[in-house]
């Protein structure tokens, strides 16, 4: 059994405004409930004009309050950025908001531009180094109180959030396997490790107290359309922000164009391309193919889609179209 579930970016479209992607975003995530996801992630992203979800927790509850069944939570929240206490006691709350649904999907990367990290005032470099140990606390301040604990988080503390490893490469995975939790790839933008990734994950997990055997997640970006060739011209908004992030000029989330040649060069397509290999895009019956052979190769116990449609409109579409697929379990 494979679930499904969505991760919203909170695109800001050209065009429009960062309220009219929060907006996107509570029809994205009433949408993906109906339809049966597992679960509605955002993941924190900074100085990115065409991304909303800075703030990511406030956005979490935004969605939380547009729902009332589906899973809610972070893929991911940068924990470098942040004090494991600040974080447990953003969470706590959005616990006691929200009981029962709510998840703490956890990242190393600062999720921005060096710059922008340093006016997070946060030493990267040491903060990275020390994410394993900042886990181990964050996953305290969530716990119960101890015999003579002084500081406690409020609220935060038994709240049990449950944590979850988010990476792109084998540190991750060797990490989420010794912490014994789930292990979410990041294979929508990062293809490379993900078959040893998830090896590595499965034959070196160790249970904890959260999690008895190993659970896999993997991430594909998707777009579906009436035909193949409308859904290619669809995409190339999703190739247009990787070139320019490559470029170093990320902007608002651009339209689609009918001809990429014109927006990269060859080397910026071959980039691309191997970059968003795993891209489910096309009709319905050749996502569903695509779907169902991403799932064989990984035995993911969950696929979390990024759909990547400049318009929403098209993106609701698109949630509710994978959605009917056969091999779709709703939740």
């Amino acid at each position: 059994m494979t679930f499904f579930s969505v991760l919203d970016l909170s695109t800001v479209s050209e065009g429009a405004t960062v309220s009219d992607a929060l907006e996107n975003t509570r029809r994205m995530a009433i949408a993906a409930e109906t339809a049966g996801y597992k679960r509605f992630w955002l993941a924190e992203h900074h100085g990115m004009t065409g991304i909303a979800s800075a703030a990511t927790s406030l956005v979490i509850g935004h969605a939380g309050h547009a729902t009332k069944r589906i899973r809610i939570g972070s893929g991911g929240i940068m924990l470098p950025n942040h004090s494991p206490y600040i974080i447990a006691e953003q969470f706590g709350t959005l616990a006691a908001l929200f009981p029962g649904r709510v998840d703490l999907g956890l990242g190393r990367a600062p999720g921005t531009d060096m710059a922008t990290a340093r006016a997070l005032r946060r030493d990267m470099q040491a903060a990275a180094e020390r994410f394993p140990d900042d886990i181990l606390e964050l996953k305290a301040w969530l716990g119960p109180r101890v015999e003579g604990q002084r500081v406690i988080a409020v609220p935060g503390m038994g709240s049990q959030v449950p944590l979850y490893i988010l990476g792109s490469s084998l540190y991750s995975a060797h990490l989420a396997a010794a912490l014994g939790l789930p292990y979410a790839f990041a294979s929508h933008f990062a293809p490379d490790q993900l078959f040893e990734a998830i090896d590595i994950y499965r034959s070196r997990f160790e249970p904890s107290d959260q999690l008895d055997q190993p659970y896999v997640m993997a991430g594909v970006m998707g777009v579906v359309a009436e035909t193949d060739e409308e859904a290619a011209y669809y995409f190339t908004s999703a190739q247009q922000q990787f070139v320019n992030l490559r470029r170093g000029r990320p902007g608002k989330y651009p339209p689609p164009v009918a001809d990429m040649d014109e927006h990269w060069t060859p080397m910026e397509r071959t980039m691309v391309e191997h970059t968003l290999q795993f891209a489910v895009v096309g009709s319905r019956d050749t996502v569903e193919a695509k779907l169902k052979r991403f799932i064989k190769d990984t035995d993911a116990d969950e696929i979390i889609v990024s759909f990547t449609l400049f318009d929403i409109e098209k993106r609701l579409a698109a949630v509710k179209a994978v959605s009917e697929m056969e091999m779709f379990e709703k939740s």
